[in-house]
Formats: structure tokens, C-alpha cells, sequence
């Protein structure tokens, strides 16, 4: 049998509301952040994960406990946010103000990561998943499971730009006729 990933986003927090770039700021959940990660554990119910992996981020590890997995959650370093470096708890707006044609995607961020290097984290943490040929779920915020699902599908990690994720979302990667040649979005944002 192939892997299969199901990927949540953590539930809201203030920055994520109010659009600010969090990255590696240990923010904790809203209280409607907790309720939708509580009722993330319904939407789960019955679906069968032999791994939980968490990033280490309060935010990611709060909605995997609320959600009933945290306590079978191995914490994983390489889901941790992007670096925002000098951009962390600003918002796209006011950066673009000062660099118009910024995109994160593509220009990463001064004292932080760029894409590339989220990239290469993330294909350590596929490399792990993809050998346990299981069904795994992992928790974490929006940029690096955006950069995660590209390079599941083989395509760049710049190509993360592609892929929107909501706050408390359900994503699913899994391969067409459980052949790791054909790598899928299964199912994508679910809220």
C-alpha cells in the first residue's frame, strides 16, 4: 500500500485573523481557533492514521490535541513554519508597501527562509512518510503545507503559491491507482 498524508492546518489565531505573517512566534489559538479544532476531531472520526506528526509550534500542537490525536503526536521539527525572518508579524500589505513586487513564494524573506530552503525540510519529512508507506496526518500552518503539497506532487517548492489553506482546513495527498509514480491532491481545504 502507498502513503497517504492528510495534512490540517492549525485553527485561527490572532496574527493568522488579522492577516500577519506568523511564522515561528509561538502564538496561541482563539477561542474560535479551539472550537473549530474541536470539532476537527468529527470531521476526523473514523479515519484510520497509523502516524500523527505535529510541528512543534503551540498552535499546531494544540489543534492535534483538540482534534484527539495529541496523544499519539511524534513532534516534527520540519513542519515548522516558514522563517518570516524581518517579515514575521507583518502583514503582505505593509511589505508590499515597502517592496512592491514582493512575493513570498518567490523572493523568500530577509533573515528568514526562502522557498527553497522550506523545500528541503519538507522533502525530509515526505522522505519519512513516503517510506512508512502508511496513512499518516500531520498538523501545521498554512506556507509550509502549501510548500509540502508541491513537492508531493513533484513541483517545486515555489509552486507552494498555488495552494490556498484556511485556518482548522483538511487537506489529503494520496497517488492515483496507489501508485507513488502518480502523486494527487485528493481532497484540498476542506473546511
Amino acid at each position: 500500500m502507498s502513503a497517504t498524508l492528510t495534512l490540517v492546518r492549525h485553527g485561527e489565531t490572532e496574527w493568522s485573523a488579522a492577516g500577519k505573517h506568523t511564522g515561528r512566534t509561538d502564538i496561541p489559538l482563539t477561542a474560535e481557533g479551539e472550537r473549530k479544532a474541536v470539532h476537527l476531531e468529527d470531521r476526523l472520526a473514523g479515519k484510520p492514521f497509523d502516524r500523527v506528526f505535529t510541528s512543534p509550534l503551540i498552535r499546531a500542537a494544540k489543534t492535534c490535541a483538540l482534534a484527539g490525536f495529541g496523544d499519539r503526536a511524534v513532534v516534527d521539527p520540519d513542519l515548522l513554519e516558514w522563517n518570516y525572518g524581518d517579515y514575521e508579524g507583518r502583514t503582505t500589505r505593509a511589505i508590499q508597501a515597502e517592496r512592491p513586487s514582493w512575493l513570498i513564494f518567490r523572493d523568500g524573506c530577509p533573515n528568514g527562509e526562502t522557498a527553497a530552503d522550506v523545500g528541503a525540510r519538507v522533502d525530509r519529512f515526505l522522505a519519512k512518510v513516503r517510506a512508512g508507506g502508511d496513512s499518516a496526518i500531520a498538523f501545521s500552518s498554512a506556507h509550509v503545507l502549501r510548500v509540502l503539497t508541491a513537492r508531493w506532487l513533484g513541483l517545486p517548492p515555489s509552486d507552494g503559491r498555488l495552494f490556498k489553506l484556511d485556518t482548522a482546513s483538511v487537506s489529503v495527498l494520496a497517488y492515483e491507482h496507489d501508485d507513488p509514480a502518480e502523486p494527487v491532491v485528493e481532497l484540498w481545504n476542506a473546511v
